[in-house]
């Protein structure tokens, strides 16, 4: 029996979240919601936002009837995982700045971390660096641009060289000697310019993106196992909060990951 879930995130960048879900169980039936009108979510102040969340999480939950649900956002999910999983019995996964494994495959201990103004913000971040990440020089850069640009990017825009590197120049630290080797990327919106970063970055870096730990916690909190090559894909939907139609670059995008455009009811 396939699984039915309800993936979320502010806008169009948790689909490289979907992506390696897709990947590992194409069966799955999918529903994808970017909370265009609120968009974006490192704006808000951390309790309306979380008010926000929550209640618009109520109305999607009783509109697909989702087996889990994947919040694709770092930003949300720092801030309410607990009140959604107090208030839903269905398992919620989160999608959390991966600084684990970025301490344990840097070399130099100095590491970058990529986020929104929100995630930088966010206690539950600098928990994560006092935990995992303790021995490690590490640089929070929380830019309220980057993840528009991504948009753009996806949305078959002309974005500037010069913009893009603007905004991840603060993660290229050198500190007694020793340099930037790793850089998380702590928005689901940044993967789809990986090949732009690693062109406009100072020094080549590994890039941490935690879309495929993700996809595993999906399989493990279900009790399923990664499904064979050739497994026939189910078809998906995906919707914008604000009812405004998708844009034609945004349809041909959902199309490569098996998604059809849709109005929510």
């Amino acid at each position: 029996m396939s699984a039915s879930l309800l993936v979320f995130d502010s806008g169009i960048g948790g689909l490289s979240v979907l992506r390696e879900i897709r990947r590992q169980l194409p069966s799955a039936e999918i529903a994808y919601v970017a909370d265009d009108a609120a968009f974006p979510y490192g704006d808000w102040e951390a309790e309306p936002l979380s008010d926000h969340i929550v209640a618009l999480m109520g109305r999607l939950i009783e509109r697909f009837q989702p087996d889990a649900v994947v919040i694709a956002c770092n930003t949300a999910s720092t801030l309410v995982l607990p009140p959604l999983r107090a208030r839903h019995a269905l398992p919620f996964i989160g999608t959390v700045p991966a600084i684990k494994p970025a301490a344990e495959r840097s070399a130099s201990r100095v590491v970058g971390v990529l986020a929104t103004p929100g995630t930088m913000k966010r206690d539950y971040t600098r928990e994560l660096i006092k935990s995992f990440a303790r021995d490690c020089h590490v640089r929070l850069v929380g830019s309220s641009e980057l993840a528009p640009l991504a948009e753009a990017v996806m949305r078959g825009e002309r974005v500037e060289d010069a913009a893009i590197r603007t905004e991840i120049e603060p993660a290229f630290i050198e500190v007694d000697g020793k340099r930037t080797d790793t850089i998380v990327l702590a928005c689901t919106h940044y993967p789809f310019l990986i090949e732009r970063l690693e062109a406009v970055a100072p020094w080549p870096v590994a890039w941490v993106d935690p879309a495929e730990a993700i996809a595993r916690r999906v399989l493990s909190v279900l009790s399923l196992v990664s499904e064979p090559a050739g497994t026939i894909a189910s078809s998906g939907q995906a919707f914008l909060t604000s009812g405004k139609p998708w844009a034609p670059a945004q349809v041909e995008l959902l199309g490569r990951f098996g998604l059809e455009a849709a109005r929510l009811d």
